[in-house]
């Protein structure tokens, strides 16, 4: 299928009811035998390893349990640097660089503001001329969101909204995309300075749910920021959530402050824990 027509097909499809539907079906509780024949077909369709799960299909009820799977414990090793980025995800880079003008590159000629996606143009401000990266989460990998530095979690921003694909025609074709999909803020205090984790939802990733709050989209709840008076500890690695199906994550970081790695480039596949980046 052409990059346009399906484009115009997702324009054309009620993506909130589809994703809200597809999320429940992940989790209607009918006999788990159904839920793992879907599992298994899913498991031979995107060629997921499950040697790294933290248990067989068998251990799973539900597509969505086996979907937010963990993994086995020392499956990823988190780089114990206190001078390095560690990716916060399995996943791919669409684009890392530099914040301009409160852009950030999306595609090739394509960009989204870094306001519209925090939800708040103050808060934009503190990360001009500061670093980004994209990384994008495909259906086979884990999907769990970890923190990429130690640090303490200071609040979070819900924002809801659309359910475009993030996919690569996507990206490429739909302006804004990151800034307009349904999105939940995670706000870091580091020594690296103000670090902000986003989580971008998508086309049937129903609901992203966070570990430090209980805090769940697309429950038809609206927009809502929390600050905390007693900021979470957070390690290193430490978890912050999880997507129901695959997304994206978004680093933004104040500038000054870091040198994404040279080898951070897109396309580049990444696991959770490996080096990304180091301190100025």
């Amino acid at each position: 299928m052409r990059d346009e027509t399906f484009m115009t097909l997702m324009r054309l499809l009620p993506r909130s009811a589809v994703s809200t539907t597809v999320g429940r079906l992940t989790r209607v509780p009918v006999p788990s035998s159904v839920h793992q024949m879907a599992m298994r077909a899913f498991v031979r369709s995107y060629q997921v390893n499950m040697d790294e799960a933290e248990g067989g299909i068998e251990n799973y009820p539900t597509f969505a349990q086996f979907f937010t799977r963990r993994l086995k414990p020392g499956a990823r090793t988190i780089d114990a640097d206190p001078n390095v980025v560690a990716s916060p995800v399995d996943g791919t880079v669409s684009e890392v660089g530099e914040i301009h003008d409160g852009q950030c590159v999306q595609a090739k000629g394509v960009y989204f503001p870094v306001g519209e996606l925090l939800g708040d143009h103050a808060d934009a401000r503190v990360f001009e001329g500061g670093q980004y990266a994209t990384l994008y989460l495909a259906p086979r990998d884990y999907h769990r969101i970890h923190s990429p530095l130690e640090g303490k979690i200071t609040g979070y921003r819900y924002l809801p909204g659309e359910f475009w694909p993030v996919n690569p025609a996507s990206v490429r074709l739909k302006d804004a995309l990151f800034a307009i999909n349904e999105r939940l803020v995670t706000w870091l205090d580091t020594a690296w300075g103000k670090v902000a984790v986003v989580a971008v939802g998508a086309t049937c990733v129903s609901r992203i749910h966070m570990s430090y709050d209980a805090i769940v989209t697309h429950t038809g709840n609206p927009r809502k920021s929390r600050t905390y008076e007693r900021p979470i500890a957070v390690e290193k690695g430490g978890e912050l959530g999880m997507f129901e199906m695959g997304s994206t994550v978004i680093l933004l970081f104040e500038p000054g402050r870091v040198k994404w790695d040279s080898s951070l480039v897109s396309g580049t596949k990444l696991l959770l824990g490996q080096r990304i980046g180091a301190r100025l």
